[in-house]
């Protein structure tokens, strides 16, 4: 199983395997043609009240991880988890996001549960 995460800026690289776009917006000054998005799932992406509490600062990484995973129990997000997990078994994937910090973002989360 191989699941990494990398900034979307960065060029395609041809082990990056099926590329997720795991962000809600679509990273500004990034042509779609240069991006080499094969997945945009904005369910998998943390609620916009989740995501405007963390970068606000009321919160821990910690209770973000445990707010997000408990958002993508939710059957919709549940079931677009569970076939980039089934993707991940058979092959490489890429999750990309434009977050400055993606090892304490929902990312590195995503990466954690589809590792699993």
């Amino acid at each position: 199983m191989s699941v990494r995460v990398r900034p979307v800026h960065e060029p395609p690289e041809p082990d990056d395997g099926l590329r997720v776009l795991v962000d809600r917006l679509w990273p500004r000054d990034l042509p779609e043609d240069a991006a080499g998005i094969d997945e945009w799932p904005k369910t998998l992406t943390p609620s916009a009240e989740l995501r405007q509490w963390y970068h606000a600062g009321n919160g821990d990484y910690g209770e973000f991880r445990r707010r997000y995973t408990a958002e993508l129990e939710r059957p919709e997000a549940a079931a677009l988890l569970d076939a980039l997990r089934a993707s991940a078994r058979t092959g490489a994937v890429t999750l990309l996001t434009a977050s400055r910090n993606p090892r304490q973002g929902h990312a590195a989360v995503l990466a954690s549960l589809l590792s699993d």
